[in-house]
């Protein structure tokens, strides 16, 4: 299994590369419609989709526990698609939800200003007062999504493996020098431990979600983190008979494993609906 991640500046070319380097390494190309298909058949609306997806959001919708289901549901649908082999996601956030997972490779594209806003006015058929606009917006909607979400700097390149600049690269080219990329850094014993990772961030969101969905526990914050056949629960509960409750869910969700809690009791503790 390898998984490469790509994340992109408006108008750098970033859907035509990724297309194109899965098309070259025979991997599947995850986008925003296939994540969204696995989403929606969750039950989360669409207006939720629209109102999050690579999206800064605004001071109450981050508050928000509809900004948590999106996180829980977006991220379900990554490490599905993740667990059925190589691929290439785009955008989403998924270089830094695969962030220390072996096996992955994060790319980042770039351009100069110069040559987005002619892309951008190509595109839309603007001038380059609205075509500035278009992308001012866009790179403060990706970059307050990652730092909202995943506490990342979106533009950082030390959050990826490789930047590239397409402004005088075709995505052919870039493409090219991806998988060079892949052909000399991954290794059967990097994809194995990878499929070994995913497979735990799997199981985390199963016990979460059966604890907060399926069995309705009101444990705030609820996170659970597996490592070495443990699952580790945290968050903050008003009572220890909820601790217990959450503790007795997750080992229906993952009877195999030892369960443990790291659940705070603070009565009377309570969040914004």
């Amino acid at each position: 299994m390898a998984i490469i991640t790509v994340s992109r500046e408006l108008a750098a070319l970033g859907d035509e590369t990724a297309q194109e380097l899965a098309r070259l390494l025979d991997y599947r190309f995850v986008d925003r419609q296939v994540l969204e298909e696995r989403i929606k058949s969750c039950g989360i609306a669409g207006r939720k989709l629209e109102r999050y997806d690579e999206r800064k959001p605004s001071f109450w919708a981050s508050l928000s526990q509809d900004r948590d289901d999106y996180l829980h549901y977006l991220k379900t649908a990554v490490f599905t698609e993740a667990e059925a082999g190589n691929c290439v996601f785009i955008g989403r956030g998924a270089g830094v939800v695969f962030r220390d997972v072996p096996g992955v490779i994060s790319i980042f594209l770039a351009a100069s200003m110069e040559i987005r806003l002619e892309r951008v006015k190509s595109y839309f058929h603007c001038d380059e007062k609205r075509a500035r606009q278009i992308i001012d917006q866009n790179d403060r909607d990706r970059s307050g999504f990652h730092r909202y979400f995943f506490d990342a700097e979106w533009k950082d390149p030390g959050n990826y493996h490789l930047a590239l600049n397409t402004g005088r690269l075709h995505p052919a080219a870039a493409a090219e020098i991806i998988k060079g990329l892949r052909d000399h850094t991954l290794n059967p014993g990097a994809e194995a431990l990878g499929q070994a990772r995913i497979r735990e961030l799997i199981l985390e969101q199963q016990v979460k979600h059966h604890v907060m969905y399926e069995r309705e526990i009101p444990i705030h914050f609820l996170e659970a983190s597996v490592s070495n056949n443990r699952v580790s629960l945290y968050g903050v509960a008003n009572s220890q008979a909820l601790v217990e409750a959450a503790l007795s869910a997750a080992r229906e969700a993952a009877p195999a494993a030892e369960i443990q809690s790291e659940i705070q009791v603070v009565q009377e503790f309570s969040v914004m609906p």
